[in-house]
């Protein structure tokens, strides 16, 4: 009988675990996906160090998951077998709390976390439930979807809804993992992009993603070069360093946002009279639903966006993640099953 390969973790800092398990059956509102490739992601060290409260174990992790639907639950009637999907960080919800009623679905209070509070992608199958799945659109390679369903749809929700409007300036800190696809969805959005780095060495690459300008903050202070451009309306902040997203409130222009994508682990120190002064925002942002990150997907197709990538296959899943948490990736890392 076939089996279901699967890299788990069973404890806090545990090392994965090559398992199989039984093909998952789904239950009436889940299906289950024949995964194709799952990135990894650094929101996974939760999972793997075990920080994540109340995390029950053996877990397995992976929130970029894109395959193809392999059966369908009693109830579900969206989806069927052979429909190319794929699953985000967003898990479900529970339909009946404030926020859900409100349609505010991210944010229900019993918002279950793919790969976190139910097993996740570092599989060859998968159960989802029916309000988490995404339509995944020919033509896009399912290895390069992956991290378009985490860092992808991070950074292009957060920007449609930044209030930035075409022709403006916005700013992105880091050229990384959620960089590199920031700067490409702003340049296609219409923005005037500046990459904003450490080190000359990514200024090239921020303008091939269409930065017109990138900022080296070793050579330069980015906040003044900001305002020598008029002050930006929106800086993305994806790299997670409290203090570098903290030196970035002074590049905002008048009702300027500061928008927090990247999560570092340490405090953030704010300074409050310039955010006073110039009437300025400071706003995080969390991923999006299932139908956040399918129009995510669908942007991605028609302009031509998409990720940097390696990939390994799911044997080699210590090997990619230590790759990934060394953050020498450029810039996601992609486990594929077949």
């Amino acid at each position: 009988m076939a089996k279901n390969l699967v890299a788990q973790v069973s404890k806090p800092n545990g090392a994965f675990e090559l398992v199989e398990r039984d093909i998952p059956q789904p239950a009436e509102q889940e299906l289950r996906i024949k995964v194709h490739a799952c990135g990894i992601c650094h929101s996974d060290a939760l999972v793997k160090e075990g920080s994540w409260p109340g995390l029950q174990y053996p877990r397995v992790p992976g929130h970029e998951m894109a395959g193809v639907v392999d059966e369908v639950g009693k109830g579900v009637t969206e989806w069927k077998k052979g429909d190319r999907v794929g699953v985000g960080w967003h898990g479900g919800h529970c339909f009946v709390c404030t926020r859900c009623r409100e349609g505010d679905f991210v944010t229900c209070v019993k918002e279950q976390i793919t790969g976190v509070t139910r097993d996740g992608g570092f599989a060859q199958y998968v159960i989802a439930r029916h309000e988490a799945v995404a339509s995944l659109p020919d033509g896009l390679d399912f290895a390069e979807a992956g991290p378009l369903l985490c860092a992808g749809v991070t950074t292009f929700n957060a920007l449609r809804h930044s209030g930035a409007k075409p022709g403006e300036l916005v700013g992105v800190l880091g050229v990384g993992g959620l960089g590199h696809l920031g700067i490409q969805y702003a340049a296609k959005s219409g923005y005037r992009v500046v990459g904003i780095g450490r080190g000359p060495e990514n200024g090239t690459l921020a303008k091939k993603l269409g930065a017109f300008e990138y900022i080296d903050t070793k050579a330069t202070n980015a906040a003044d070069e900001l305002q020598k451009m008029g002050g930006a309306k929106v800086i993305l902040a994806t790299a997670p360093n409290a203090k570098a997203m903290s030196e970035m409130i002074g590049g905002l222009g008048v009702d300027g946002k500061l928008l927090l994508v990247g999560a570092p682990f340490e405090p953030m120190e704010v300074p409050v009279v310039p955010l006073l002064l110039g009437r300025r925002d400071l706003q995080g942002w969390p991923s999006g639903t299932a139908m956040d990150s399918e129009e995510t997907l669908a942007f991605s197709k028609f302009a031509a966006v998409r990720p940097m990538i390696e990939t390994y296959p799911l044997a080699k899943v210590a090997e990619a993640y230590e790759r990934m948490i060394s953050g020498k990736a450029e810039f996601r890392v992609v486990l594929t099953m077949s």
